[in-house]
Parts: structure tokens; C-alpha cells; sequence
């Protein structure tokens, strides 16, 4: 079923799918800032067989773009940087995205769990190399965001600046 979900919120945010639905242990998929490898549509969709594992699916970047453009309104604004992660864990669906935000000239971390009341963000995180500023609704998820290998999972505030942020499991 949440394999069904997965491709669910695929459909309802508008986003493009390449190859079938893969699983990998959480730990490594959260901490992999590249592509994942794609899995081929022949062998099918597989789902996650154990709590420490996810069932994701690699997007095409430029549907990522279209979802930004409309979800905040001004086209362009935020470009992504990184591959996108769209994931069930433990039959919940989570999309994060990494982009630079040309408005105000900071890469952003946006971070949304999907819902029976549709998409609700959990994590925004803007950052540069002085500065990272966020706002975490993180709690009843077992996400934390890292910066500075220090984690954070709610609130609002700011921290020292980096050059990554990480959506991780809580410690």
C-alpha cells in the first residue's frame, strides 16, 4: 500500500518519475547527497521489508522545477541544486527538495510530509556560508535536520552558516 501512496503523491505534486520504486536502508539513503541509482521499470516496484528501510523513487529534475514555481508562486525563484528525495518511511510520504533561492541569495532545504489533509511542510532551512536560518516542525517525525554536524528537529531561529543541510534520522 505505501508503494501506492508513493506514487500518489507523485501524481498529486504534479512530479515525473524515472524507473520503478527502489528501497535502500534509511540511514544511507538520508545521508547520499547524489542521484540514486534508478531502478529499471522492468524488474518492477519493490517496497521496504523492514522499518529501517525506504521505498523511494528518483524524479525528473525539471517536473521538481514546475512543482516550485507553483507551489510559491513566482517562477524561478528557486532552482533545484541537488536530487530531490521522494520517500516512504515507515508508511509516511516525504518529499525534500535542495535549491537556490534567487530572491534572497540562499540555498534552501524544503522538507514536506504528505497527509490525509494534503502536503504540509515540516522543515524550511535557508543557508549560506555565514548563516543558516530555519523553521522545523519536525516533531512526530523521526527527522532531524543536521547543520554543522549538530541536530535540530523544531523551532525557529538561526545557527552558524554551512554548505549542506541534511534531512536525517534523530539521534
Amino acid at each position: 500500500m505505501s508503494n501506492q501512496n508513493l506514487r500518489n503523491l507523485l501524481i498529486g505534486a504534479g512530479v515525473v518519475a524515472v524507473g520503478a520504486i527502489g528501497t535502500k536502508v534509511a540511514t544511507d539513503y538520508l545521508r547520499n547527497r547524489g542521484k540514486e541509482e534508478t531502478r529499471d521499470e522492468k524488474e518492477g516496484d519493490v517496497e521496504a521489508q523492514s522499518p529501517q528501510e525506504v521505498s523511494y523513487v528518483n524524479v525528473e529534475q525539471n517536473s521538481v522545477q514546475q512543482f516550485l514555481d507553483a507551489s510559491f508562486g513566482k517562477a524561478g525563484r528557486y532552482v533545484p541544486t541537488r536530487p530531490p528525495k521522494v520517500f516512504d518511511y515507515q508508511n509516511k510520504q516525504y518529499m525534500v527538495i535542495w535549491a537556490h533561492d534567487n530572491e534572497q541569495n540562499k540555498d534552501q532545504m524544503l522538507a514536506f510530509v504528505y497527509t490525509g489533509k494534503g502536503r504540509e511542510m515540516i522543515a524550511s532551512v535557508g543557508y549560506t556560508s555565514s548563516k543558516t536560518d530555519y523553521n522545523l516542525e519536525l516533531d512526530g517525525t523521526p527527522f532531524a535536520i543536521e547543520v554543522n554536524n549538530n541536530q535540530i528537529k523544531s523551532g525557529k531561529g538561526e545557527t552558524g552558516g554551512t554548505n549542506e543541510v541534511d534531512l536525517v534520522l534523530a539521534a
